[in-house]
């Protein structure tokens, strides 16, 4: 009985190279990084318009902001390249809490302090409740440029805690009670404070969320 023959490979053209089996790059280890982020800074790494990103500060690939800082905000932001590890951080379903000093205008009351902790009425929706106290004057850096003053009207310093992600949200909840800010300054991100770091520096960060 003749044996059965096995199907042959069609004949690879004459001159063209075997296909090369590329060998894929192990994943980058995950990173965690802590930037004080100075004033009038984007949250990004490229701006069509010159303005200035985090690519002036940071010259390390592959890491993104995990959750946002506005342009005329300070202050901590985290950076990562694990996915995982950004959501936990940004996501607003971990609640994870950020902590904030705000130089507000005007003299807070002990009812304005209460209604931001009870939380207050947005355009977008209640914001849930808050932790507010008044607080002494920090020591923190010169802002450049400066912050612009009423002579007439004076200020106060809040910490405020919020766990939620909403665009401008602290501005907006102390601008809701009469309070408009001033100057706003984030100091921590749940176990992480910005302690010892000036504008502009980073450091590298276990990548973790304890």
């Amino acid at each position: 009985m003749p044996r059965p023959t096995r199907p042959h490979s069609p004949p690879r053209p004459a001159g063209k190279p075997a296909p090369r089996r590329v060998a894929k790059a192990p994943p980058a280890a995950p990173r965690l990084l802590m930037l004080n982020k100075p004033f009038d800074v984007l949250t990004q790494f490229n701006d069509e318009q010159g303005r200035a990103t985090l690519k002036d500060f940071v010259a390390v690939p592959g890491v993104y902001p995990a959750g946002r800082l506005d342009r005329d905000s300070e202050g901590l932001l985290l950076l990562t390249n694990d996915g995982r590890l950004q959501a936990q951080i940004a996501d607003p379903r971990h609640k994870l809490a950020k902590t904030y000093w705000v130089q507000v205008e005007g003299e807070p009351s002990e009812e304005q302090l209460r209604q931001l902790c009870e939380g207050v009425q947005l355009n977008d929706g209640p914001t849930l409740p808050a932790e507010a106290r008044r607080l002494e004057e920090p020591q923190l850096w010169e802002r450049h440029p400066p912050v612009r003053f009423r002579k007439s009207v004076p200020t106060a310093w809040l910490e405020l805690v919020i766990r939620e992600g909403r665009n401008r949200q602290v501005r907006r909840m102390t601008a809701a009670v009469g309070l408009p800010t001033l100057r706003l300054v984030r100091v921590r991100i749940g176990p992480w404070s910005l302690e010892g770091l000036e504008p502009g520096q980073w450091r590298e960060l276990p990548p973790r969320l304890d």
